[in-house]
């Protein structure tokens, strides 16, 4: 069983578990929460209603976020050709084809992103077992597979979220930072909570959106009433 800290626990005292709360007061109240020493990361959580064991039901996508997420990524770029210039002037952080296939292959993970153009999706493919597990491989759907490679990697510098469901049809993703003004926080969780409704798969049936939950890194869950703030994204 999980033994949560005195913060953590006073924290969740001042929480309504059956309560659904606005966006502005949850964000507010995750904002208070995070008393940690470093800058917490705030974060959704997500329920939908899709099997993701069902190809057709994967949500999988990826969101820029109009206040970025306060920190800056370091992206790896697999481009050959002119494409290593464009993905060098845009700002990533490592570029190449072999050699980092051979430097990742040999225990190197020293970045978060990774970004690459569809010629050398092959040369990628024997990283399947290195990055597939860690969430990073790129894929079209993400959109971290593009000739525009330049862009992507901008859009990622920036602040660019990618997010995919996992069991239960749970999607996490962070958001921003606790130091962010409240509404640049809001403004965050409105365009993935949008971007994910946009996702929506033909294929799911019933109840799309069951849930959202905001947080900070150490500090508990605020239920966020999700119909209210579906309803004012229409």
């Amino acid at each position: 069983m999980v033994q949560h800290g005195k913060r953590y626990r006073e924290a969740l005292k001042k929480v309504d578990r059956a309560k659904l709360y606005a966006l502005d007061e949850a964000v507010g109240m995750v904002k208070e929460f995070a008393k940690a020493k470093f800058d917490e990361t705030v974060e959704i959580s997500a329920r939908l209603g899709v099997d993701p064991r069902h190809a057709d039901q994967m949500v999988r996508g990826s969101v820029p976020l109009p206040h970025g997420l306060g920190k800056t990524e370091r992206v790896v770029a697999f481009a050959k050709g002119e494409k290593v210039r464009e993905a060098k002037e845009a700002g990533a952080d490592f570029v190449g084809a072999e050699d980092l296939v051979e430097k990742i292959q040999g225990g190197w993970l020293d970045f978060e992103r990774v970004v690459a153009t569809p010629d050398v999706m092959g040369l990628v493919g024997r990283l399947g077992r290195v990055l597939g597990p860690r969430g990073l491989m790129p894929n079209p759907k993400s959109g971290t597979v593009s000739l525009d490679i330049g862009r992507v990697v901008r859009e990622i510098k920036a602040g660019k979220v990618e997010y995919r469901t996992e069991k239960a049809g749970l999607v996490h993703a962070p958001v921003g930072k606790a130091s962010f003004e409240a509404k640049a926080l809001a403004e965050n969780v409105s365009a993935v909570v949008d971007a994910l409704m946009r996702a929506k798969p033909s294929s799911s049936k019933g109840v799309y959106f069951k849930g959202l939950t905001l947080s900070s890194t150490m500090g508990p869950g605020v239920k966020v009433d999700h119909q209210a703030l579906l309803a004012s994204l229409k």
